[in-house]
């Protein structure tokens, strides 16, 4: 009995109806049920798929010219800075020096992560993986002086011990 009722029905007059219904929608595309075949865009929250974003706008495609330029001096300086703590130049076993490298490869995991963010935003695949790279190397100076203090056998001190009085 269902497949009757499925054959009785005018399809053309319900997708008018549809379409009617549609057009009707705050954010409903233009050439939306006019038989104008919509592209698949990948989904974005709030929007289905084939939809615009805001302002007509297609997702963001890889950054060509300053964009680009800019994203890459950012990831180079900051990589810069990331080798330049491997010959940093003063002792950092304990006291004011140890605190100022922790403040170092601090420095190296947030400028990771800003590289990061960035380079994701701009789609430029090889800047965002040395930027994760940064950001486990920041990380990996920052636990290599503070494992050992907190986790260590043999304990390390914080702040340098005071010299032995004659």
């Amino acid at each position: 009995m269902k497949e009757k009722d499925q054959k009785d029905r005018d399809w053309d007059r319900e997708m008018r109806e549809v379409d009617r219904l549609l057009a009707k929608l705050p954010e409903a595309e233009p050439t939306l049920g006019r038989g104008v075949p919509t592209v698949p865009v990948s989904p974005r929250p709030g929007l289905g798929v084939g939809a615009v974003g805001a302002g007509g706008t297609l997702p963001a495609s890889p950054a060509r010219g300053r964009a680009w330029i800019t994203t890459w001096m950012r990831v180079g300086l900051r990589l810069a800075l990331g080798i330049g703590m491997i010959v940093w130049p003063y002792s950092h076993a304990c006291g004011l020096k140890l605190v100022f490298y922790l403040i170092g490869a601090t420095a190296v995991t947030v400028a990771g992560v800003w590289s990061a963010l960035t380079s994701w935003k701009r789609r430029l695949g090889i800047a965002h993986t040395l930027s994760i790279i940064l950001i486990i190397w920041g990380l990996g100076l920052a636990g290599r002086q503070l494992l050992p203090r907190l986790y260590g056998k043999t304990p390390v001190p914080f702040f340098c011990p005071e010299p032995p009085t004659p």
